[in-house]
This record gives structure tokens, sequence and C-alpha cells, in this order.
């Protein structure tokens, strides 16, 4: 009687193992709280439908806390499962620190290109510690009942852009060009990081920097800077005191016939502009025949070295890697655009005009991003200012060139 009780439990007892083997909760932590609908309401109960003993919470951080947050989180021992990863250097501080997993073994890698794992692995890419999961792409957005109305046709080159500026300015109803300097990083995302790719060749010039082959003191970024003063002659009056929110609002009410901006725009503009807009593809230099696109590699998933939940963690990131994931995540999300090579189809109008640029144009990534944005003074915050400065009219084209220069040549020894 003892040994068929004794059976009798155990086969319970493995039963219950069994049934409960991917039982578990997750809890992903983001920095994007204007998505958590769409993970609440679309990706988590398609996921659920295939795993419904898996409980998955999307707990959001404010964006500019993120990174402080994550770093306390970690060390202390309170962090979520899946953490959501900012692509390169900050994310490799955390795996270097030991607080993200290798995922070399993780199933579906094979379905992302080199260039979107480069972000989220160790310089030798011996490592890779986080799912790749979308990019963003600059631009320019439109309004399209201002261009219809003024007669406007989409500009191409430098000079086709300059002269479309100018028509609207003479027009003198609209303002040209929404965007301000009050928050340094957004002409310095939204100018340099969007035509810059085009005087910098793309890949060739961003991969020249960190060779130290070119300076940032070469013409091509002194022509760059000088595109960039002229933006000021088309801005709205006081636009030095005109924040990021202020640029979205002379845009989103009609006031404004351009947005220097990206596709994570898309998200917000669709729920509160209420006009037609869409999108063109960053200038390009006149007399130039080639042309390049700025698909940054934006967003990815990790696992938290500590998680308590790994097995049930790795089955939601492998799910990551899948075609599923990647149609509801480029729907839900427009503007957001799926590192994956699956074949997808993408319903917003101004999302599939982003991606038919990448169909003639190579794509790069931001220039400051990988390796040279690793020292000190940080080569984004000295750019956010360069760009800004040459805009306000308080530094020359050369100057700022030089200021950049300088900045990375103060640690970086193939500069020096």
């Amino acid at each position: 009687m003892r040994k068929f009780i004794s059976i009798t439990l155990i086969s319970i007892s493995s039963l219950f193992v069994f049934n409960t083997a991917y039982a578990g909760k997750l809890v992903i932590e983001s920095w994007r709280n204007d998505d958590a609908d769409a993970w609440n309401n679309a990706i988590i109960p398609a996921f659920n439908a295939k795993y419904p003993d898996i409980e998955v919470i999307f707990q959001t951080t404010i964006p500019v806390q993120y990174a402080g947050s994550m770093n306390a989180k970690l060390e202390g021992g309170t962090a979520g499962d899946l953490i959501t990863c900012i692509p390169f250097d900050q994310s490799l501080k955390l795996f270097n620190r030991g607080w993200l997993d290798s995922l070399n073994s993780l199933g579906g890698l094979d379905n992302y290109p080199q260039v979107a794992k480069d972000a989220w692995s160790t310089d030798d890419g011996s490592d890779l510690f986080c799912v790749p999961m979308a990019s963003v792409s600059h631009g320019f957005m439109y309004n399209k009942e201002i261009f219809a109305e003024l007669g406007l046709s989409i500009p191409k080159t430098e000079s086709e852009f300059f002269a479309t500026l100018d028509k609207i300015k003479d027009d003198g109803n609209y303002t040209p060009l929404a965007i301000g300097t009050a928050d340094t990083w957004a002409t310095a995302i939204m100018g340099w990081q969007n035509v810059g790719p085009n005087y910098w060749a793309g890949e060739k010039g961003r991969k020249a920097i960190i060779t130290g082959e070119e300076k940032f003191t070469d013409q091509h970024y002194v022509d760059l800077l000088t595109s960039l003063q002229r933006w000021s002659n088309y801005m709205a009056d006081g636009y030095q005191t005109q924040t990021y929110p202020d640029s979205q609002n002379l845009f989103t009410l009609g006031m404004a016939a351009i947005y220097p901006t990206g596709s994570w725009e898309i998200f917000t503009f669709s729920q509160n502009a209420d006009f037609e807009f869409s999108a063109f593809p960053p200038y390009t230099q006149d007399g130039q025949t080639d042309c390049y696109i700025d698909d940054h590699t934006d967003i990815g998933i990790g696992l938290n070295s500590a998680s308590k939940n790994k097995a049930e963690a790795k089955i939601f990131l492998e799910w990551l890697t899948s075609a599923e994931f990647a149609e509801i995540f480029a729907n839900e999300v427009p503007g957001f655009f799926p590192l994956h090579t699956h074949s997808i189809n993408v319903n917003d109008p101004v999302a599939k005009e982003f991606i038919s640029w990448k169909d003639t144009c190579d794509t790069t990534i931001r220039n400051s991003s990988h390796i040279v944005g690793r020292g000190e003074p940080n080569l984004d915050g000295v750019i956010y200012e360069v760009v800004s400065s040459v805009i306000n009219g308080t530094m020359t084209p050369e100057e700022g060139a030089a200021k950049t220069e300088a900045s990375l040549a103060n640690w970086y020894e193939p500069h020096q």
C-alpha cells in the first residue's frame, strides 16, 4: 500500500511539473510608454493565444529616466525579466556587467540581418545580448493640403528643398519648417542624422569616422553644417525657445508645412492631425546620384541574468523572432519597422512611404552611436550643441566641425 501511494504521489508530482513547466509571470521593462496599448491589447494577447499559461506584464518607465532606473534596478535585483534594450553602448555596458544573458543559442536569430544584430552584439560579434526588434527612419513629413494649396512638388535635392521653403515663406501663411533649437537634441537628430548620410555617404562615411580615415573637419561635414545653418531662415519667429513639443503642435495644428522628423512620429500624428500628411526622404546634394537613409536600430529586448523565469522568457524572445510578431508590431506601432527579414504587410500609408525609400537608397545608422560615442565629452552631446549653435548663428560651420573633431580627438586614438 505504501509503495502504491508513493508511486501515485510521484506520478501526480510529475504531472504537475509537466503541466506547469511553462507557467509563470514575465515582466517587460520599457521606456516606451506611448505604445503600451499596442502591447497590452494586441501583442501580448497574440502571444497568450499560443502560450496561455505565461502571464506577461508590460511595465514602463519615463523615457528620460529609463537608463538610470534600469541600472539601479538591475544592480538592486528588482528589475523585470525582460529588459528593453537601447542600441549599442548603453546595453553593451549592461551585458559587460553581467546583467544581461548571452542569447547566442536562442532560436530564430537567423531571421535578422547582421546589421540588425550589430546594435546588440559585442564588438567582436561573439555574443548577442538582445533580440533586435525595430528601427526608425529619418525624413520629412509634410502637410499634403498645404502642398496642394501652394502647388508644391516633393523636393529631392538640396536646391529643390530650399526653393520649396522659399515658396512657402513667400506665401506668408505657414511656417516652412516646424523645428526649434530649445531642445538641442531635436535639431541634431532631425537635421544632422537626417540629411547627414547624404553628405558622408552612409555606411562608408560612418565607418571611416570609426577608423579615423575621415575627420569631422572634412569638407562634407562643413557642407552639411552650412546646409543646416540655412534652416534658420525658414523656422518660426523665436525658434530659439521653441521646444520639441512646440514643433509637434505647430505641425499637427496645420500651421507649418514641413516637419523634419522620423518615422516614430507617425503613431502620434495619426492620432492628432486632422489633415492628410505624408513624408519625403532626406534631400541629396545637388548632382548626387546615390542616396542614403538613416534607418536606425532603435529597440531590442534582452534577458535579465537574474530572472527566475528564464525558460518562459526564452519562449517569449523566440516568439519575438517570428513573422507573426513582426507584422503585429509593424501595424500596431506604425513607424517602428521590424528588423526581421520576414516579408510582412504594412497597412499605414505613411509607414509604407518610409519603407519604400529602402528600395532605392542604401541604409545606414546614426554615425555617433557605435564605438565613437563612448568617450567624454560624449559625441552625441557635442553634436547637439554644435548643430543648435550653428543654426542659432553663434558658431560658424567651420567652427562647429572643428569642435566636433576636437571632442573626439580628445579621447579616441584613431583621431589623435
